[in-house]
C-alpha cells in the first residue's frame, strides 16, 4: 500500500512518541513524584544535570516531560478504545434498524454534539474532589463516542444495500450476525480514520483540563506543566521560563500534528471518493 509523504511523516512522529513512552521513563534521570520535590533546587537553569531546568518544586522538567508522555498515551488509548467501541456499535444499530431506534440514538448524538464538549467534560470532572484516571476516562467518553456513531451510521446506510448483506439476510442470518460479521468489518476503514483524529483530540482535551487544574491528579502532566509555567512566567525573573512553557506545548503539538497527518493520509487512502483528488 503506497502512502503519501505526509502520512509517513505522521507515522514517524507518532512512532517517536511511542518510543518516548516505552523507553522514556527508563531514561528519566530524576523522580517526578511529589516526594521528589526539593524547594532548594527550584527554577534551575538548563544544565548538564537538568537538561530543561527544574520547576517551582525543584522537579526535573525533562523527567516530567517523559513521564507525561506515558500518562497522555495511556489515557488516549483507553478513551479512544472505549469511545470507538460504543460509537461504532450504536451507530451500526441505528443504521441497521433505522426507524424509532435510529431517531432516538441520532437525537442523543445531536444533543451531545450541540452541547460544548469541553463544558460537559468539566462538569463531570468537577463533581469529583480528586478525579483519577477512570473519572477522566468517563468524562472524555461521555461525548467522545458521538463522532464514531455518526461515521458508523453513515457507512451502514450504504452497506445495508449491498448484495452480500441482502444475501446474508436471505440465507437467514440474524441481525446480530449481519451487523458484527458483515457491517462492522466493512466500515472499519472510515472508522480507523476517525480513531486517528480522535487520538489527537483526546490529547488536547486532557491537556486543557489539566491546564485548568481539574485534570487527573497525577504528579506529571503536560497540561499541568503549561499551567505552572503560565503562573510563573510573569512573576519570576528568569530568562528561561519561556522554554519551560514551550516544551510541553511543543510536545502536545508534535503528537496532535502526527495524528492529524496520519489521519489525513489514511482518509485519502481508504476513502475512494478522495482518491485522485489533488
Amino acid at each position: 500500500m503506497k502512502l503519501s509523504p505526509s502520512t509517513w511523516v505522521g507515522i514517524i512522529m507518532l512512532g517517536l512518541f511511542v518510543l518516548v513512552v516505552v523507553f522514556g521513563p527508563l531514561l528519566a534521570p530524576f523522580e517526578v513524584e511529589l516526594h521528589a520535590a526539593d524547594l532548594t533546587n527550584q527554577f534551575q537553569h538548563p544544565s548538564g544535570d537538568h537538561w530543561l531546568g527544574t520547576d517551582s518544586q525543584g522537579v526535573d522538567t525533562f523527567s516530567q516531560l517523559l513521564w507525561g508522555a506515558r500518562s497522555a498515551l495511556q489515557l488516549s488509548l483507553v478513551v479512544v478504545a472505549i469511545s470507538a467501541t460504543i460509537g461504532i456499535v450504536l451507530g451500526t444499530v441505528a443504521g441497521w434498524y433505522r426507524g424509532v431506534v435510529d431517531e432516538i440514538l441520532m437525537r442523543i448524538v445531536d444533543i451531545l454534539m450541540a452541547f460544548p464538549g469541553i463544558l460537559l467534560n468539566i462538569a463531570i470532572v468537577a463533581v469529583v474532589a480528586k478525579p483519577g484516571f477512570w473519572v477522566m476516562v468517563a468524562a472524555l467518553c461521555a461525548n467522545g463516542w458521538v463522532g464514531y456513531a455518526r461515521v458508523a451510521r453513515g457507512q451502514v446506510l450504504g452497506l445495508r444495500e449491498r448484495d452480500y448483506v441482502a444475501a446474508a439476510v436471505a440465507l437467514g442470518a440474524s441481525n446480530r450476525r449481519v451487523m458484527f460479521r458483515h457491517l462492522i468489518p466493512n466500515l472499519m476503514g472510515p472508522a480507523l480514520v476517525q480513531i486517528t483524529f480522535g487520538f489527537g483530540t483526546v490529547i488536547i482535551v486532557e491537556a486543557s483540563l489539566s491546564f485548568l487544574g481539574i485534570g487527573q491528579q497525577v504528579d506529571y502532566s503536560w497540561g499541568a506543566m503549561l499551567d505552572q509555567a503560565r503562573s510563573f512566567m510573569f512573576k519570576r525573573d528568569t530568562d528561561w521560563v519561556t522554554l519551560y512553557t514551550l516544551v510541553p506545548g511543543l510536545a502536545i503539538m508534535w503528537v496532535v500534528l502526527g495524528a492529524n497527518l496520519l489521519g489525513d493520509g489514511l482518509r485519502d487512502r481508504l476513502d475512494p471518493r478522495q482518491r485522485g483528488r489533488g
